[in-house]
């Protein structure tokens, strides 16, 4: 038995700031995606991603059926992108404008980045899905605007640190 709870857990670990991104793919009912946190490079050759969508979540099964996705790093100005995909909203992708490239899951205009991905393996990590895919394409859309951040329960954001 752990000594804390999980509203414990969830306080400590807010201290670490991780960047925002909106996971997308092509279904055959139209676009789906999902706000992700957990988001990180596991390998550079081959180059894998890896992200973790919760078991709850609907959008998740969506993607994974399609066999690839896209990982839109949101800017510092998205803060309103999140909060939709964060939410159980049917229609997520109304009033967003967005594009295809390799794979045909949807870029989000104005995202600072994005990673356009095959889906390589699934593994089970608790309440979550570990998934990870491997890059087919990617392209930075804002080099002059910083990223979203999500940090003690909220959006912030960070600019680079001089030396």
């Amino acid at each position: 038995m752990t000594p804390f709870d999980s509203a414990e857990f969830r306080r400590v670990l807010g201290h670490y700031p991780t960047g925002v991104t909106v996971v997308t793919g092509a279904a055959g009912d139209g676009p789906a995606g999902l706000a992700i946190g957990s988001f990180g490079s596991v390998s550079l050759e081959p180059p894998l991603v890896m992200f973790c969508p919760g078991k709850s979540s609907n959008s998740w099964p969506v993607i994974e059926a399609s066999g690839s996705f896209c990982v839109n790093v949101l800017a510092e100005d998205q803060a309103a992108v999140s909060s939709l995909f964060a939410g159980r909203d049917p229609d997520k992708f109304a009033g967003i404008s967005w594009g295809t490239r390799v794979t045909g899951s949807p870029v989000i205009e104005g995202c600072l980045a994005w990673i356009d991905c095959t889906i390589e393996t699934v593994h089970e990590g608790g309440d979550h899905w570990i998934v990870v895919g491997r890059v087919a394409d990617l392209g930075v859309g804002r080099p002059d605007s910083g990223p979203l951040i999500f940090f003690k329960g909220g959006y912030s954001a960070v600019g680079p640190v001089e030396d």
